[in-house]
């Protein structure tokens, strides 16, 4: 089995690349240019372990990988303080000393390989758990000599083709214990999604066979738990998809997508579905025609907010990562960020609000990890599609410096408008009636590739409040509607120590109105 060190490794794939790779272990100064302009004081490092690829753009047809490790990161673990990564080829490598800082200690040793397009780990007693992309597998090693000698199916039993878009992801595992998998439609003429579960999650049934429990999605490629182990998944916008959505994945559901639709003629379907949401209307209006169909927790807005949303990771770090424990961060693979979703229950629902988090990642975002010190790694691959980062590939370790950023923490709705949580106090002299502005829009459930945002209204607001110690304002907004997205707008907004705000606007997803 083979194990070199991480300098000579990267420096094995230059040679070979036509287009040097950035490889050098650094600190990223230019975290966020917009904190550059605004003088906003940088709240996180990141130290950039290898990020390769060629300098155009993603798609650089100039650049090849050299003999290195294409690190196309597709999954994460910790294996007591090492970190095992899997990769799309099929591999999967343990890094050694992640957490150093100096690179040349950085190794990577190979502990799996011959697997087909590996898309999440997961830590199972002494196991890893695998979901390729006809089964989960089971990595076991027998003998502790760091290499798995025991490939075995721990579950299997659906679809499998030569669609290049037939994904499968996973495992997660919610509160209950249960391990589920989620998988992806094909795509295209050959998409070959009328049998087999395709756009299904389901778990893994102590007999190893997959039980179907939840259907509609399209490309549900991040699976995570909160904090009280109710799981949610991101989906990408697309077919049936007008917008990136996060959703609360429970048993018994339709999120919408009718390309799944096809297996539920199946003898083992779970469920039947005795009314079908007719397209082409307004998504509030769709979700009334069947009780299985389920809104998102949180849109996300297309551009906005990025275009494919990818890991869905909550930070439980005691403060570690900044003030922001029990939300969820989210991988953004166009855009190559990280955004950030704060979620509240109301009358049994799921909602709340995105807000930007970390960006310009120099590939695109699929994979996101925390570390026992409480920074993040962060995981990237293009796989040959375009993103804002140019390079093919990467892996960051980002940490937080202890310098709080000044940004709205939570939106959370009220009886008759919201409440805003500051990270920091606000400024009193800097809150005007002029200072927020909000507007709302929807979508329409349609067939078609995406959608456009409908029925655009502006909302005026009034009786502004301010907390005593100045971390919170609640305000009115006339003419509430739910199954709408709210965005609200900040203007000159600064802290009692004079810190602009960070990310002026946010988006709230309203599915229910308190009280009502």
């Amino acid at each position: 089995m083979e194990m070199r060190n991480l300098s000579q490794r990267l420096l094995d794939q230059s040679k070979r690349a036509k287009v040097l790779p950035q490889l050098i272990l650094v600190i990223s100064m230019t975290l966020d240019t917009q904190a550059e302009e605004t003088k906003i004081p940088r709240s996180y490092e990141r130290f950039e372990i290898l990020a390769a690829g060629g300098e155009k753009d993603s798609r650089d047809p100039s650049w090849k990988p050299g003999e290195g490790i294409p690190m196309e990161v597709s999954g994460m673990e910790w294996v007591g303080d090492k970190l095992a990564v899997c990769i799309r080829k099929g591999e999967i490598w343990m890094l050694e000393n992640p957490l150093s800082t100096d690179r040349n200690k950085i190794n990577f040793k190979l502990f799996a390989s011959g697997l087909h397009e590996p898309l999440g780990l997961l830590k199972d007693g002494k196991d890893l758990l695998v979901a390729q992309r006809g089964e989960v597998t089971r990595l076991r090693d027998s003998n502790n000599n760091g290499e798995a000698d025991a490939y075995l199916t721990e579950c299997d039993g659906w679809n499998v083709s030569g669609n290049y878009h037939a994904y499968a992801y996973g495992p997660a595992r919610d509160g209950n214990g249960n391990l589920w998998v989620s998988l992806n439609l094909g795509m295209g003429k050959l998409a070959n999604n009328h049998i087999g579960w395709r756009g299904w999650a389901g778990t893994i049934g102590k007999d190893g066979s997959f039980q179907p429990k939840a259907l509609g999605m399209r490309s549900p490629s991040g699976m995570g738990a909160n904090l009280k182990g109710d799981l949610f998944f991101s989906d990408q916008q697309g077919t049936w998809i007008p917008a990136t959505p996060i959703y609360h994945l429970r048993p018994g559901v339709f999120y919408g997508n009718q390309e799944s639709l096809a297996s539920l003629k199946s003898p083992e379907a779970p469920f039947e579905m005795k009314v079908i949401p007719e397209p082409n209307q307004d998504y509030g209006e769709a979700l009334t025609s069947s009780e299985r169909f389920v809104p998102p927790a949180v849109w996300l807005p297309y551009n906005k907010m990025g275009r494919s949303a990818t890991d869905v990771k909550v930070i439980d770090q005691d403060g570690k990562f900044g003030p922001f424990d029990g939300q969820f961060l989210i991988g953004e693979f166009t855009n190559s960020a990280v955004n950030r979703v704060f979620l509240e229950e109301v009358d049994g629902q799921y909602q709340g609000a995105c807000f930007p988090f970390l960006n310009h990642f120099p590939a695109a975002v699929l994979r996101l990890q925390f570390a026992p010190d409480g920074s993040l790694f962060v995981g990237m691959s293009n796989r040959g599609w375009s993103s804002l980062g140019n390079r093919s590939y990467g892996l960051q370790r980002i940490s937080f410096n202890q310098k709080t950023p000044f940004v709205i923490k939570e939106m959370k709705a009220q009886p008759e408008g919201f409440e805003l949580i500051f990270t920091e106090p606000l400024h009193p002299d800097s809150l005007t009636p002029e200072s927020l502005k909000v507007s709302s829009f929807t979508y329409q459930y349609s067939s078609r590739y995406g959608g456009d945002e409908i029925n655009p209204a502006r909302h005026k607001i009034s009786g502004i409040k301010t907390s005593k110690g100045g971390r919170s304002v609640r305000f009115k907004v006339e003419n509430l509607r739910t199954n709408y997205v709210f965005e609200l707008t900040t203007q000159g907004l600064r802290s009692k120590l004079g810190q602009r705000l960070k990310h002026p606007q946010v988006w709230y997803t309203l599915n229910r109105i308190p009280g009502d």
